[in-house]
């Protein structure tokens, strides 16, 4: 890709390069990679293949493919990812949000339908926040803290919060759930607890994808030795957390949700049946106080 270039044919040169690397849906990557290059909508590219880009665009678009062909994130190379149709800045602070992740917040929307009630909502380990920020969206009247042992992740959280227009409704707190007396400095009780901790059991992280193990935070990924350490701390905590009645959602990984039911229901807590994910698989532990 030297001298002049359009723009179909920079988004061709792209789309081979990362279909070369094993990249999958490697055109539409290469339509996204370009439309961030150029600083256009993705759809404008159709209608404007054959103008002659940029320098600049051209030089940008050779950069931004190179950064996915070493499996960097797509989030982190646009610095954005969509979830529950709101758009949260991401960076290598935090976790990318998935799709799977919008079961916790269909399970809360159904199982709190007090959509104005002023709820207190807690998320351990709020990462870009995706989680506490949408249900503040979805609760008009609610409050939330958000609790997380990155600063560089509370930053990101607290950009989202402003940005999504529910900063007077959030508090955002360091923590470390590994911490002795960590739930004591919360405050609260709180309504509902919400998180998605680490639950990869150490041993199976660098077999990950490498977009996830080379890129993602190892410490929003390392659920210890059996991937169920941060829930033993939050099922220990939790009961003094959230008021009777109120309610304990968390995001589990696959296989794991009795054995998570099992801390909830040691910890005095009630425990549902557990929600599935679009895949089927048991991705949500609900548990009441």
């Amino acid at each position: 890709m030297s001298g002049v270039a359009r723009y179909d044919a920079l988004l061709r040169d792209a789309a081979v390069a990362l279909t070369a690397a094993g990249i999958d849906n490697a055109r539409f990557e290469a339509r996204l990679l370009l439309a961030h290059a150029g600083g256009v909508p993705s759809e404008w590219l159709i209608a404007h293949g054959d103008e002659v880009a940029a320098p600049a665009v051209a030089e940008a678009v050779r950069a931004l493919t190179a950064r996915r062909i070493r499996r960097e994130p797509m989030a982190y190379i646009l610095g954005e990812r969509e979830f529950w149709g709101l758009p949260f800045k991401v960076s290598p602070a935090v976790l990318v949000p998935r799709p799977d992740s919008e079961t916790l917040i269909e399970a809360a929307l159904a199982l709190m339908p007090g959509r104005t009630e002023p709820w207190r909502i807690l998320d351990l380990g709020v990462g870009s926040g995706c989680l506490l920020l949408t249900l503040l969206r979805e609760f008009p009247n609610a409050r939330g803290i958000g609790m997380d042992v990155s600063p560089a992740a509370l930053a990101m959280a607290e950009a989202n919060a402003d940005a999504l227009g529910v900063g007077s409704r959030v508090s955002l707190a360091g923590g470390d759930w590994r911490e002795p007396g960590w739930a004591g400095r919360l405050g609260g009780p709180f309504d509902l607890l919400v998180s998605n901790p680490p639950y990869i059991e150490t041993s199976a992280i660098e077999g990950l994808m490498p977009d996830v193990a080379r890129f993602e935070p190892r410490l929003a990924l390392d659920g210890g030795g059996d991937g169920l350490s941060a829930y033993r701390a939050i099922a220990r905590g939790a009961a003094g957390l959230v008021v009777p009645g109120g309610r304990v959602l968390v995001e589990a990984g696959e296989g794991q949700a009795p054995e998570i039911s099992a801390l909830f229901s040691l910890a005095g807590f009630a425990v549902e049946a557990p929600w599935k994910d679009l895949g089927g698989i048991d991705r949500i532990v609900a548990a009441t106080h």
